[in-house]
């Protein structure tokens, strides 16, 4: 047994690789920091850990076949300064958007975008009812029931008559 591995501490290579399979795996820092990651890339103060982790562990299987996922994660904590855990929101989000045109970004968010936004938590907790194909669509179903947005101005236009530009009869 090494002596990273007596003190707790791995290296990614070590965090990589799962005892059993064989298959890139994350250390507990590395789940840690991914999680911190997907709150600050996807803010939704409201929401509990649960979509997240979900998210976290949809974005860790999507990855078991390569090593982008853990060592862009260590890249993520040494561009830190070695605690990315321990920068606010601001200076989370300033250090994501360094990377965010890397594969290890680009990875992490095609995972997370269909993940977080797919799970029927979040829909509960963002007020989406889901599909309404199974239920006859949305026409009779309150599709403009968002009472958070200004009431439509609908007025009759009584305007001198306008002009048609294009003339119908040659259709």
């Amino acid at each position: 047994m090494s002596e990273e591995k007596v003190t707790g501490e791995t290296s990614t290579v070590d965090a990589a690789q799962d005892d059993a399979t064989g298959a890139p795996g994350l250390s507990e820092r590395q789940s840690r920091l991914l999680l911190r990651m997907l709150r600050v890339a996807y803010p939704h103060p409201a929401f509990p850990d649960d979509p997240y982790e979900r998210t976290a562990k949809a974005v860790q299987e999507a990855s078991l076949t390569d090593t982008v996922l853990p060592e862009g994660l260590d890249d993520l904590d040494a561009r830190a300064g070695g605690d990315f855990l321990a920068l606010d929101d601001e200076a989370a989000t300033a250090l994501l958007e360094q990377v965010a045109d890397g594969d290890f970004f680009r990875r992490v968010h095609a995972t997370t975008v269909v993940a977080l936004y797919d799970d029927h938590q979040v829909w509960e907790l963002l007020g989406y009812e889901g599909p309404s194909f199974d239920k006859g669509g949305y026409l009779d179903r309150g599709f403009d029931d968002l009472d958070w947005l200004p009431r439509p101005r609908i007025t009759e236009y009584d305007g001198p008559p306008r002009v048609e530009l294009v003339d119908g009869s040659s259709w």
